[in-house]
């Protein structure tokens, strides 16, 4: 099932005038974290920002004029869209961009800077998957040609092209691993099936969101299957649902698929602008995330991360900073039961509360004929450990709790 090495070539000599040859970069920092060579495939530095262009490209210019005559559509988390909205520019094709409502302002406004009067744009669902039943219908209702995002040969052969070039460019070095984002599977198919035909010892892994993992759930359950309901946040790589196509070559490509929690990830985009100065978005630090689920297996090995993209939209920062903290144990909230008594408070800052520990957050509000008040408490610590002292001080002092990291619901409504 996968996709021939020709057929990826011939895209690769289809994209030589629009897509950018990006670099392979040997990256200091983490190669010595990791006591390994890890290469960073610099897709964030590509025309769109991603990857993207690549597939959305090579699978309109292998459409007919017949099929393109009435205009295009795609439906697309950001990425996509964009490689869609500069292909159509360049070809001068009229297209559709069906997008989630949630979708970050600065992919909004990129796709309508790549496409010019060329597409027009159209926010509507909440996730990946409800933009693409809008966009499908369109297509139907009107007779046109829908470019699809990942579940096609042509759209996987162009991201196939990344492999080539990692190949190309590291063709004296033994490529151990590969770690690469997986959303709908058609980076990992492309990539994998090239590296399955030209190094086949090459590991290949497989990357997703702890919250949307829909290749995981297909490959454990041997089918490709829809997802009740995903977390959102890395939106780049989070789908209901991977491609058929998609799932079918990752079944003989991927040799391990890993889940990386939301808040690792976060940790790498802080990590990589720090030390780097690379700036990422959520779904092209995952691959770099991952490594540390591998890092006893790659000691000493050459290793490539494909870093996806870099659309990232500054406003999201404050909330990236937040979820690292929260996840590497910097940070966390309570619901505090306060004794409705005088000198309650005092006795929290006082035999609670560690030297070091730093309300961040507190609302509380005392009612009448009760004997306990609840307070929203957020705190950050010194060290990841330094919230265990002050569960227990809780406890030991008759302050009951909860923690809201362990109550997904009220931590979205409170926090």
């Amino acid at each position: 099932m996968i996709v021939d090495a020709n057929k990826i070539e011939k895209a690769y000599q289809n994209l030589k005038n629009v897509a950018k040859h990006t670099p392979v970069e040997l990256n200091n920092t983490l190669s010595v974290q990791y006591n390994a060579n890890i290469y960073l495939k610099r897709e964030d530095l590509q025309v769109v920002r991603s990857y993207k262009i690549r597939g959305a490209y090579n699978n309109i210019t292998n459409r007919t004029k017949e099929e393109t005559k009435n205009g295009i559509v795609c439906a697309s988390a950001g990425n996509h869209a964009q490689g869609f909205a500069l292909s159509c520019q360049l070809l001068q094709i009229k297209g559709y961009v069906y997008m989630p409502v949630t979708t970050p302002k600065q992919k909004v406004k990129q796709v309508k800077m790549f496409g010019k009067d060329m597409i027009e744009v159209r926010l509507e669902g909440d996730t990946f998957d409800d933009s693409y039943a809008f966009a499908t219908q369109f297509c139907t209702q009107n007779n046109m040609a829908f470019i699809h995002p990942f579940d096609n040969i042509d759209t996987i052969a162009g991201q196939g092209t990344v492999g080539l070039e990692i190949i190309e460019d590291l063709k004296n070095t033994q490529i151990d691993y590969v770690f690469m984002a997986i959303g709908g599977g058609g980076l990992a198919s492309g990539v994998g099936s090239y590296f399955k035909h030209k190094s086949p010892n090459t590991k290949i892994i497989g990357v997703e969101p702890s919250g949307a993992p829909s290749m995981k759930e297909a490959l454990n359950q041997g089918k490709v299957i829809t997802l009740d309901k995903i977390e959102k946040f890395i939106d780049g790589a989070s789908v209901k649902r991977v491609g058929d196509i998609n799932f079918e070559i990752c079944k003989e490509i991927l040799h391990d698929m890993l889940l990386v929690p939301e808040g690792k990830t976060c940790t790498s985009i802080l990590q990589l602008y720090n030390t780097d100065a690379i700036v990422v978005e959520p779904a092209g630090a995952l691959s770099i995330a991952a490594l540390d689920y591998y890092k006893e297996q790659i000691k000493g090995k050459n290793v490539v991360c494909v870093v996806s993209g870099s659309n990232n939209d500054i406003d999201r920062m404050q909330e990236i900073k937040e979820r690292s903290m929260i996840f590497e144990g910097l940070k966390d909230y309570y619901i505090v039961n306060f004794p409705q008594r005088p000198g309650a408070l005092r006795t929290f800052l006082d035999d609670i509360l560690g030297p070091n520990d730093d309300i961040v957050r507190f609302e509380y509000l005392k009612k009448t004929n009760k004997e306990t008040g609840a307070a929203l408490i957020g705190i950050e610590f010194k060290a990841s450990e330094d919230c265990q002292p002050l569960m227990n001080n809780m406890t030991k002092f008759g302050f009951t709790f909860i923690r809201l990291k362990e109550n997904a619901v009220l931590f979205d409504y409170l926090v």
